[in-house]
């Protein structure tokens, strides 16, 4: 089993969860924070750490949030590890208690002239 982040993350981005893992399992989007299922080790630490409840076990993904558990594995294979906490978006606030955001979901990591992943 695995832990999966959800809809509730989206446009917010809150990181408070990365600070707690003890396993280095979060990667980063653009306004999305994802568990890489091979690496999450399924403690639940970060789970009462997210102020969106945005995380929560494979177990008990809702049907309408089914999706997230391979959006999860894919976005994390592409998307750069999360080491520590930083700041939530800007206005991570106002999207906080927003649903219906899959659609607003950036997929792809901007491109940075000269610098290498």
């Amino acid at each position: 089993m695995t832990h999966v982040v959800t809809e509730a993350c989206i446009r917010c981005k809150y990181t408070d969860c990365v600070a707690v893992c003890p396993v280095e399992c979060f990667h980063e989007g653009p306004d999305f924070l994802v568990i890489d299922p091979e690496v999450c080790i399924d403690c639940g630490v970060c789970i009462p750490e997210c102020p969106v409840e945005a995380i929560v076990e494979e177990k008990d993904l809702a049907p309408a949030q089914a999706e997230y558990l391979p959006l999860n594995a894919r976005l994390a294979a592409e998307w750069p590890l999360i080491l520590q906490s930083q700041d939530p978006l800007p206005d991570a606030d106002d999207w906080a208690d927003k649903h219906n955001k899959r659609a607003l979901l950036s997929e792809t990591l901007p491109t940075l002239v000269g610098v290498s992943r």
